[in-house]
């Protein structure tokens, strides 16, 4: 049997949102900056896509940029929302994601900004009320905190940071890359300036997302060279990549609910069986599922002789899935996540995320696998 659990990476395409692109690809071959009318009805298909985006999250279309992904996105909100505004103060944790820690260490470094990082807890929780303090104490600050964690799936309250960013004037951009497609978003009532998107992490396609910007900011393009969105990112437009994004997200919309129990069900039925067959078994970051990411399940198993080769014995088993450890010392290469939470740099962990297409068999393959290959090394 061959299983893939590592969603929370990348998730397979749906097949109706393939047809959906192939379709366009078939059909639709023009430059959307160009006036003739091959042109023009591909400039009608983005806008299109634009619109269905936008009315899932209750937002304007106007507020919507697409953009290559995630990781792009986040980078113009945070440069651009920074030096837009003459931001000299940011406030972060250590466990976001690369894209968010990475940018605005360099920012710093290059004195742009003095960075403060947010304690967090043994499950990944953030210390809000720290983040008030700091607020308070310095002069407009650009706040950047995640919406749900990558790695161990603990769910920040984004509306609640929103509000305390309200009170103090800060500028909120929030990664969102998890949970879009997930969850409901409804930007008429959440306090954000900046969210981003990658539609390859609910079954669209990679090299595609978009950066919500609220109305309120304006900020400049980080790419140059075009008129394309707006004149917020030069470029010609990634037309078959838009509309799989509209795709993935309408029809997870659709089936949202449906497809939050059936994961929720995997993950639990995960954990009892994990609890149930390995003794000392651990989870990292919040389980309980009005705290925790549905589809994210991050496992801390016993120490091992076997720690090193454990992803590696579960990819012999035809079992895909990600993890590491936390970092032992400053020269180690590990999990920042993990580090973060001061997990056990001595434990193996891994982390298995789960889609639509997951099966209970699934599961009970992989526990029986890691049962065996717990068995094996005592």
């Amino acid at each position: 049997m061959r299983v893939y659990f590592d969603n929370a990476a990348t998730t397979p395409l749906d097949k109706e949102v393939l047809k959906e692109m192939f379709l366009v690809m078939e059909t639709q071959f023009g430059n959307p900056s160009s006036i003739h009318s091959h042109g023009r009805e591909a400039r009608t298909i983005i806008e299109k896509a634009r619109k269905t985006v936008s009315g899932l999250l209750n937002t304007s279309p106007s507020q919507i940029f697409f953009t290559s992904g995630g990781t792009e996105a986040d980078n113009t909100a945070i440069r651009s929302g920074i030096a837009d505004y003459n931001i000299k103060h940011a406030i972060t944790s250590r466990i976001e994601h690369h894209a968010v820690v990475h940018t605005l260490e360099a920012l710093e470094k290059g004195g742009t900004i003095k960075l403060s990082f947010l304690d967090v807890d043994a499950r990944g929780n953030i210390n809000l009320n720290q983040l008030e303090e700091l607020l308070k104490s310095n002069d407009r600050s650009f706040v950047s905190l995640m919406h749900a964690n990558n790695e161990i799936g603990t769910i920040t309250d984004i509306h609640r940071v929103g509000e305390i960013c309200k009170m103090y004037n800060a500028i909120f951009h929030s990664d969102t890359v998890q949970t879009l497609g997930h969850y409901r978003h409804d930007l008429s009532k959440l306090n954000v300036d900046f969210m981003v998107c990658a539609a390859h992490k609910f079954h669209g396609p990679k090299g595609v997302g978009f950066l919500y910007v609220n109305q309120n900011m304006k900020i400049r393009p980080m790419i140059y060279g075009g008129s394309q969105e707006r004149n917020m990112r030069g470029g010609t437009e990634n037309v078959y990549g838009i509309v799989g994004l509209a795709k993935a997200m309408e029809l997870a919309y659709l089936n949202m609910r449906d497809h939050h129990c059936q994961i929720q069900a995997l993950k639990t039925y995960m954990i009892n069986q994990l609890t149930h067959n390995i003794p000392g078994v651990l989870f990292n970051g919040e389980t309980d599922q009005d705290k925790s990411l549905y589809t994210v399940l991050n496992v801390s198993f016993p120490e091992t002789e076997m720690a090193e080769m454990l992803l590696f014995n579960l990819d012999i088993a035809g079992i895909s899935t990600s993890g590491g450890s936390a970092c032992s010392s400053g020269t180690d290469i590990g999990s920042h996540v993990l580090t973060g939470i001061k997990a056990n740099p001595n434990r193996p962990s891994v982390r298995f995320s789960f889609s639509k297409f997951n099966t209970i068999e699934e599961v009970d393959y992989v526990v029986a696998t890691v049962k065996n290959l717990f068995m094996i090394s005592v």
